[in-house]
């Protein structure tokens, strides 16, 4: 199995998606600011823009494409032929556990953060009766945490593609239709 051109291509463009969503998670999230109510004489919480829920969430959803992508393409090291046995594909497997692990960790954190950031404490002061004096909100750098793990992603990705390639065939090139087939092999014994 060769490298294939097309597929570093959208692996790249999907994971670099992904990043850009994440980054962009990071700088849109939310914030609140403690309000006082002018009916009432309580406070509550009135938060800015919900978008980093979104691009989190869009993130999450390509980060899963990028995977499955390359998941398919190298068929998921459990289907298939055998890898030849080598430093590649030793190299390959611990390719394929970093890839794995630093995709649940960017997964977790895109999760964690668009579920932390979506939550807004608005009415709270009035259900326990007193005023508040700060809102919930996201801590800074978990989407930051999330794009980082994107990229460690992308790279232990593109090296497992790689090192999967040339374990499947020992660095060697196969080739098609060297040998004779049967019936070329019958009419030279038999002669003209």
């Amino acid at each position: 199995m060769a490298v294939s051109g097309i597929v570093l291509f959208l692996l790249v463009a999907l994971y670099l998606f992904a990043f850009i969503f994440a980054i962009g998670a990071e700088v849109r999230s939310s914030k609140a600011e403690v309000v006082s109510d002018e009916y009432d004489n309580r406070t509550y919480c009135v938060y800015t823009t919900d978008a980093s829920t979104d691009y989190g969430l869009a993130a999450v959803v390509i980060l899963i494409l990028a995977q499955v992508v390359v998941n398919t393409v190298t068929r998921c090291l459990c289907c298939g032929n055998g890898l030849v046995s080598g430093g590649s594909s030793t190299c390959s497997v611990i390719l394929y556990i970093l890839s794995w692990v630093s995709f649940l960790g960017a997964e977790a954190c895109f999760i964690a953060g668009s579920a932390k950031n979506a939550y807004h404490t608005k009415y709270i002061g009035d259900y326990l009766k007193h005023d508040l004096y700060s809102c919930a909100t996201l801590r800074k750098g978990v989407f930051a945490a999330a794009a980082a793990l994107t990229l460690f992603s992308m790279l232990a990705s593109i090296l497992y593609y790689w090192a999967h390639s040339r374990s499947g065939t020992g660095g060697w090139v196969k080739h098609h239709d060297d040998g004779l087939g049967l019936a070329t092999q019958y009419q030279h014994q038999r002669g003209p």
